[in-house]
């Protein structure tokens, strides 16, 4: 059997603001609708789809809800999605499992498809240097750090979050 696998990454919505984040995410529906007619096996979106993705134990960060429906239409035909944690989403705790039916990887998987094998995941911190990013990172994961950011309100974690995102970005020179 023949694959037609699709691959798509970092769309970070919700920044810079509303309105361009909304057309991002009405565009990529679209994609996403197109990969289906045109006979997707599997789609594997490789992280950051939001720029901050954290589950609080009742509460998910706003916005986002036509990509999140399209997912669920998908995986509900029986086309699978693979969604490989970025550094923005490493927060995920099973909502996208349980309500979307997505299948969540935490690290890079090597996947082979009609003879050729690939390796597939995020790309965040892989390889030598780095080392600041990759210290952080290992904060952001650790489940008491997770745990004490869970007692933040939404309200106010989200917005620590997107803070935190903006400045790691005009440091790091990067658009999103």
């Amino acid at each position: 059997m023949s694959h037609r696998v699709y691959f798509a990454s970092d769309l970070h919505l919700g920044v810079p603001e509303t309105d361009s984040s909304r057309k991002r995410e009405l565009k990529f529906v679209d994609w996403l609708n197109n990969a289906v007619a045109e006979g997707a096996t599997e789609i594997h979106l490789l992280g950051d789809l939001f720029d901050f993705w954290f589950e609080y134990t009742n509460v998910v960060p706003k916005g986002g809800i036509r990509l999140l429906g399209t997912i669920a239409k998908i995986t509900d035909s029986g086309i699978p999605i693979h969604y490989h944690l970025g550094n923005h989403d490493l927060w995920n705790f099973g909502y996208l499992e349980s309500e979307l039916g997505v299948k969540v990887h935490h690290n890079p998987v090597i996947y082979e498809w009609d003879g050729l094998k690939c390796l597939v995941g995020h790309g965040d911190g892989i390889g030598p240097g780095d080392n600041r990013y990759k210290i952080t990172k290992k904060i952001y994961k650790n489940r008491l750090a997770q745990f004490l950011f869970r007692w933040l309100h939404p309200d106010i974690g989200i917005k620590l979050a997107y803070f935190l995102s903006k400045n790691s970005r005009a440091a790091g020179g990067k658009s999103g």
